[in-house]
């Protein structure tokens, strides 16, 4: 590095990648490769910030970039830079303070939010990727894995809470049950308070099921919408779920989001 070199400083109270990209970005546009970034993550208060600003007032050609949402940080580096006859500049200040105008209300000035939403971001998108893996009973050891095994019969809304309770960030399997197939024993290994009965009354069951016949081209008199024959597996649900001592949901006059509602607020309960 030269005696001209450009040294631009990133200051973040987050990880400071913003930061760094727009001061990468900037410098870019310039005939120069002649330049340096520092970057100093996870600094909010002035005792950590200071020593920077002194190191910085050492060298002619600097630059502080920072991203600091905290009022009182953003201020101190502002005031101590002029002190120090240093060139800065606050990334946040005039974005935040257009969309304050546009919404008419303050932002909340806290540290790595885009973070934490990205991280909720994967953490959906994982949780997607679970339910549609063990979706149906295709994966019984997805039991074992998930924040929440639903189980129930055909048609007892399994598949479409398992991909709503997954945009709320839990993992969950779901498993059928059906009289002819043996109960997974990853079921009954799993702990009772993650196990989530649903049931249905016979009636709903079997518009439900005579909905779905038709829309695979079946006929409505299938064995699949018999009423003695989801009366026959309502029975040996309720006898699984008897045996596994799991809270049991009832489907039948609930919107999906109100389903979801009880599963969450158990769960939580039973943390």
């Amino acid at each position: 590095m030269s005696d001209s070199a450009i040294t631009i400083y990133v200051i973040s109270d987050s990880i400071g990648e913003t930061g760094e990209l727009i001061a990468k970005a900037s410098v870019k546009q310039f005939e120069t490769d002649d330049f340096e970034i520092k970057r100093y993550p996870y600094h909010n208060t002035s005792a950590e910030i200071e020593p920077i600003l002194q190191d910085a007032s050492k060298h002619p050609n600097s630059l502080i970039v920072y991203t600091n949402v905290v009022a009182e940080t953003s201020a101190y580096i502002e005031k101590k830079g002029k002190e120090l006859g240093l060139k800065t500049v606050d990334v946040m200040k005039e974005p935040m303070a257009r969309i304050e105008e546009i919404v008419g209300y303050p932002p909340r000035r806290e540290p790595g939010l885009i973070r934490r939403l990205d991280e909720n971001y994967f953490k959906k998108v994982e949780a997607i990727e679970f339910a549609v893996k063990y979706d149906d009973g295709k994966d019984p050891r997805g039991a074992k894995k998930a924040d929440i095994c639903l189980i129930g019969i055909s048609r007892t809304s399994k598949t479409p809470l398992s991909m709503y309770l997954a945009h709320k960030l839990y993992k969950v399997a779901n498993i059928p049950l059906v009289p002819e197939v043996p109960v997974p024993k990853e079921v009954y290994q799993k702990d009772v308070r993650r196990v989530i009965g649903l049931t249905c009354n016979p009636e709903k069951l079997i518009s439900i099921r005579e909905a779905r016949l038709k829309s695979l081209g079946l006929s409505g008199s299938a064995k699949y919408a018999d009423l003695g024959r989801i009366k026959e597996e309502l029975s040996y649900s309720k006898q699984i779920m008897e045996e596994l001592g799991c809270i049991v949901i009832d489907v039948s006059d609930r919107a999906m989001e109100e389903t979801a509602g009880i599963i969450i607020d158990y769960v939580e309960s039973n943390k």
